[in-house]
């Protein structure tokens, strides 16, 4: 697992709302949200995300502005890991057959993902003695 706390499911659309628009207050966030959330709700989640470090917060007069503490990708990485790790016992292999089998690939990603293939074998080869 991980020593990072994960967000929940309502954690990880608020920092979706975050990255989007980069540092916001309570109000812009809640604005933002369609799932008819509160804004005490919001306010609430907002600070538990503070004390478990998914964002930091900073008071500008009588306004607290958050911001999301990792990146998009980093927290992609870390809740990919964690799905890898529990539902697919580590492999990597049998969590892209599943993907690819859940949701058909457009010819783009099919091209993308031959590239990332191709120089994932490229570095395998390299790391070989």
């Amino acid at each position: 697992m991980t020593d990072k706390p994960l967000p929940t499911p309502a954690e990880l659309t608020i920092l979706c709302v975050l990255w989007r628009r980069g540092a916001s207050t309570v109000r812009e966030v809640h604005d933002e949200l369609t799932d008819g959330s509160g804004y005490t709700t919001v306010l609430k989640l907002l600070q538990i995300m503070t004390d478990k470090g998914l964002t930091t917060r900073e008071s500008l007069g009588l306004q607290h502005v958050y911001t999301a503490r990792r990146t998009e990708q980093d927290t992609q990485r870390q809740l990919l890991k964690d799905l890898l790790d529990r539902a697919f016992d580590g492999s990597t292999s049998q969590l892209v057959m599943q993907a690819l089998a859940t949701t058909p690939a457009s010819p783009e990603e099919l091209r993308d993902i031959r590239r990332l293939l191709a120089a994932a074998g490229a570095s395998a080869k390299e790391k070989k003695p």
